[in-house]
């Protein structure tokens, strides 16, 4: 009898085994199988610790229950050697940091510096961890604020977040989009050159060259137009004032030169109050002749700047395509 049920006793053996390790495969899977997480509009990421999500009002995680936080910020590649000298435990320690331990830490694109500490602020006192890594086109910086006493994110979890650091070649040009306080139905065939998150973009064409002998080769002579749509608060509340303000705003566009106005009046944009500023000029870089254009659209707690720059031999068509951008854009 007992032989009879001997087989089947080892095969509930064998079943409970695979059972044990189907679970444990199961509960180990998300570990393997997590990605970076990369906070809108950011090329540099990381796996965060449970309980923090990415944040909707910066770049980095936080945990929406506790004051804590992971803050991510891209910094010039040449910041990384800058930066060495400033996380200094004496400079640290005057913006209430002290610092406890500096060492080297290996991520998968680089290496870096991982500091901890302690901070003090507004009475209350936080772990710190400051991570400074060096990639070929960028520096991060990671800062990391966990309140005292807090046992939710012990050291080792923080620091293999920190070590999940990851970056990504760009950020799409939908994500980018996608954090302005403004849409852009109609681009035009522009492509996107530049967000400035949550204020204004940048949308240009490729350059263009021409053979010129005098220089032996190819001059680049600047693309056949360049836009910048920014949405700004605050501006003049009075329809008396919109023209002064127009003039102000025009006398700070960049990157040309030798300017000289040939338009300037009120006009409707997309059904609100606006004004157009048209000049003749030459493009500070290239010395290349060129148009410029501002439009003004008032409205609400603040308006819309935009500025379009066009090579004058193909202005009226870089005019018509910049309209198009201009009289597609709606506020979110």
């Amino acid at each position: 009898m007992n032989n009879n049920n001997a087989p089947l006793a080892t095969n509930a053996s064998i079943g409970t085994v695979a059972t044990c390790a189907l679970a444990l495969l199961v509960w180990a899977m998300p570990a393997w199988a997590a990605d970076p997480i990369f906070p809108a509009g950011s090329r540099i990421g990381l796996i965060p610790p449970t309980g923090m999500v990415a944040s909707e009002t910066f770049a980095g995680f936080a945990d929406p229950n506790k004051d804590a936080a992971i803050l991510i910020t891209a910094l010039p590649p040449e910041a990384y050697l800058q930066m060495q000298k400033t996380l200094d435990p004496e400079v640290l320690k005057k913006q209430g940091v002290t610092m406890e331990k500096r060492e080297p830490i290996k991520l998968g694109f680089g290496n870096g510096l991982l500091f901890t500490g302690h901070q003090v602020a507004d009475k209350a006192r936080y772990r710190k961890w400051l991570l400074l890594a060096a990639a070929a086109d960028l520096t991060a910086l990671v800062t990391v604020q966990i309140p005292e006493p807090d046992s939710a994110y012990p050291d080792g979890a923080v620091r293999a977040a920190l070590a999940s650091l990851a970056l990504r070649p760009s950020v799409p040009e939908s994500e980018e989009l996608g954090l302005l306080p403004f849409t852009i139905g109609d681009r035009a065939g522009f492509h996107v050159d530049g967000v400035l998150r949550g204020r204004a973009v940048m949308l240009s064409d490729p350059p263009r060259y021409r053979v010129d002998q005098s220089v032996g080769g190819p001059l680049d002579v600047g693309p056949d137009g360049r836009m910048l749509i920014a949405a700004v608060p605050g501006g003049p509340t009075e329809t008396a004032d919109f023209g002064n303000f127009a003039r102000l705003s025009f006398n700070e566009v960049g990157g040309i030169k030798d300017v000289h106005i040939t338009v300037s009046e009120r006009l409707r944009i997309t059904g609100q109050s606006g004004y157009q500023t048209m000049a003749e000029a030459k493009d500070a870089r290239t010395g290349t002749d060129v148009m410029v254009v501002q439009w003004l659209r008032f409205g609400g707690a603040g308006y819309l700047q935009i500025v379009g720059v066009g090579r004058t031999d193909v202005w009226p068509k870089t005019l018509a395509r910049l309209r198009a951008v201009r009289d597609s854009i709606e506020l979110k």
